[in-house]
């Protein structure tokens, strides 16, 4: 795997964070009924819990788009998808079968059902997942192998 491939997916995450987190906030400031009903797996009242996801998401977007902090950036990505996966999980071990409303009533704005909607948001949230995971995985084995090449007396340095 490259570096291209890594700055590709970094990127891809922090517009994808940060464009669901634009849409959350949007969702949560024009106040629809579904954002005074309490959420069914936390508990919270889902204008607050929509609101917390989104600030999260734009922090996590700005780390990936700002270039820096690779490891950092991709570790983000991992939790916040992580945590995001844990919510849909939970929701559909309470039994809760309709589309998760994440992005609010921002798929009204846009013309996209909440079935669509949630579809859509199932692959990227895969995309995520699986991309941040293997990204790291494969950064923890570089290092590990250029550890190994250090420890075991090798270096990557020539002198001529």
């Amino acid at each position: 795997m490259n570096l291209f491939c890594s700055k590709f997916f970094r990127v891809s995450a922090g517009l994808i964070y940060s464009v669901t987190g634009v849409a959350k906030i949007y969702s949560a400031i024009s106040g629809p009924k579904l954002l005074a009903s309490v959420d069914p797996l936390i508990g919270f009242q889902f204008g607050h819990l929509i609101i917390i996801a989104g600030i999260l998401e734009l922090i996590v977007g700005a780390v990936c788009l700002s270039g820096r902090l690779c490891v950092l950036s991709q570790t983000l990505v991992a939790w916040l998808a992580t945590c995001l996966l844990s919510y849909r999980i939970g929701l559909w071990s309470i039994g809760w079968t309709r589309p998760c409303h994440c992005l609010g009533n921002f798929t009204d704005a846009i013309h996209i059902s909440p079935a669509v909607a949630d579809a859509v948001m199932k692959g990227i949230l895969a995309y995520l997942i699986i991309g941040s995971y293997f990204i790291l995985f494969w950064s923890w084995k570089k290092r590990e192998t250029v550890l190994q090449g250090v420890g075991a007396g090798k270096s990557n340095l020539s002198i001529s």
